[in-house]
Formats: C-alpha cells, structure tokens, sequence
C-alpha cells in the first residue's frame, strides 16, 4: 500500500485505523514507528508511514461530503471491528504491544442488523492450523506489562474473550485495567503480577479480585467495595501500597486501623504512609477504654 502524492500528513493521519496498537519502537512491513520516543504511544514520523490508499466506497463517500458538506465516516470505519492480528502484512506479537485492542467486533450477523454490511468485515471460517498460529501471534505468555484499559466489553462474548486472555498473562508483572466494567476475576490468576490498577471497574467486595499471590500495589479506586470482608486472600501476599479511594468501605468506623491490622505488610493506605496512629498499641487502647469509663 503506498501513500497517494500531494496528501497532506496530518490527513493522511486520520486515514489510520483506530485499533492500531502503540509499539515500541518496532519495525513492520506495513507500518513504521520510531524507536527514540519513551512514551506509552510513540510519536509517528511523517516521512515513515505508508498509509492506505481510499477504496472506492470511501472515495465516494469523501466526494458526497465535499459536495453535501457534511462530514463523512473516516476510511478507517473498514478497519474498526479488526484486532491487529487480522491485519495483513505486518509481524507483531502481543508481548511486544504497550496497549492492544482486544476487544472483539459483532458478528457477521450483528452486523447485518445492524445495517452495518456495507463495512468489510466478515468472519470466515476459521480452521486448526489458523487458530493455532494466531494463538502464537498473540503470545501473551510472555508478556511482562501491559495496559488493556478501557477496552468497552459490552457483550457477554467479548467479556469471555477478555478474560481468555487474562489467564494467559502468567509472567504478567504490571497491568492496568482501567474502565473495563469488571465485576468479577476470582477465576482468574496472575501468578507474577506485582502492580496492578482496576480504577473505576464494578467490583462490590475483595473476594472478586484475581488470585494475586506477588502483588506489592494495588489500586481499587472507584469500584464499589463496601465490605472489608474477603481481606484474607491479601493477608499472605507483600502488598505495600493499597488505594480504595472513592468506595463505600472507606466510611468504616476506625478503616485505617483494620487496614492495617488485616494487612500487617502494608506500608501505605490511599496514597498517606501508616502512621502510629493507625495501629495503636494495647496499652494505649486499655487507657483510652478507661478514660470513656471515668
């Protein structure tokens, strides 16, 4: 695919489909990324990048807003059901994607509901020997960090599909899975994972949460934890940093000092270090008892 003369950069930019993954700093045969930028998602350079020649369909439809004046679909639209893998001619593998979409498209059928069959996606018949080099393609095995936030899993299917990834990350040490609508991972192990962030997720208590016997941080902001209840999965684990901000278990009478006392390896609750007066000595609860005596 070569990029057409006289096409401006930041236009032949928007040509780009949307489930392309961020890099580092890789090489493929379809597109070209720099390796000297430090960032989650590399900067594209302008001279590197072959992008997609319009089809006729997304010529016609360019030409019809230019005359009606209303902006059309981007050319991208025939690329939005697709997971990097589907794309043709490139050698990425997923230990090697920062931030993949892994979030699967509708079905062929869902799409003819919903009057979306003019978009170039169908699913074909997959065979053994397909599934098998896609299994290899994927390669979550090995990967040590990633972020698969905000992944929009709205249908049961997809769910199914995510979590069929989460148990093959078993050398995973970093992950975030931000704003995906979870409710429940206690099926799910991450046997190496030392951080990991489920911010504004749908958990309700700690026994939902994935079996994670290395974690150190730990970040359940905005879920809806109400109960301390379940703790004990954490007790035998090196968790040092805890944040609950933003759940209802956080108005409990005396939170702090339960933290502590559940999780005698934890060094820092909501972002504030333990302080002495999280976890008061029996002396100084025996005089206090007396104190509301007298």
């Amino acid at each position: 695919m070569l990029l057409q003369k006289g096409t401006n950069s930041m236009e032949a930019l928007k040509t780009l489909p949307h489930c392309t993954p961020c890099l580092k700093g890789l090489n493929t045969s379809c597109l070209r990324f720099s390796a000297s930028h430090s960032s989650p998602c590399s900067d594209l350079s302008d001279s590197e990048i072959p992008l997609p020649v319009l089809s006729s369909r997304n010529r016609e439809l360019l030409q019809h807003s230019r005359d009606s004046g209303i902006a059309s679909p981007l050319p991208s639209d025939t690329f939005k059901y697709l997971t990097w893998h589907e794309l043709e001619e490139h050698d990425v593998q997923g230990s090697q994607i920062r931030c993949p979409r892994v979030r699967e498209g509708p079905s062929a059928e869902d799409c003819f509901f919903r009057r979306k069959h003019h978009i170039h996606y169908a699913r074909k018949h997959v065979t053994e020997k397909e599934k098998w080099e896609k299994r290899l393609q994927e390669n979550w095995e090995d990967c040590t960090s990633l972020n698969l936030s905000y992944q929009d899993l709205g249908d049961l299917y997809q769910v199914e599909n995510f979590k069929r990834i989460l148990r093959r990350l078993i050398r995973v040490e970093r992950l975030w899975l931000v704003d995906n609508s979870l409710t429940d991972l206690s099926a799910i192990c991450l046997p190496r994972c030392k951080e990991l962030k489920l911010n504004k997720n749908h958990f309700t208590s700690f026994k939902q949460l994935p079996k994670i016997p290395e974690i150190q941080h730990l970040s359940l902001e905005e879920n809806n934890i109400e109960s301390l209840h379940g703790l004990s999965g954490l007790r035998g684990t090196p968790l040092e940093s805890l944040v609950l901000r933003r759940n209802p278990c956080e108005f409990h009478e005396n939170y702090r000092q339960l933290m502590f006392s559940k999780l005698p390896n934890l060094k820092m609750l909501d972002g504030i270090p333990k302080l002495p007066e999280d976890c008061p000595s029996t002396q100084t609860s025996f005089l206090s008892k007396i104190c509301t005596i007298l």
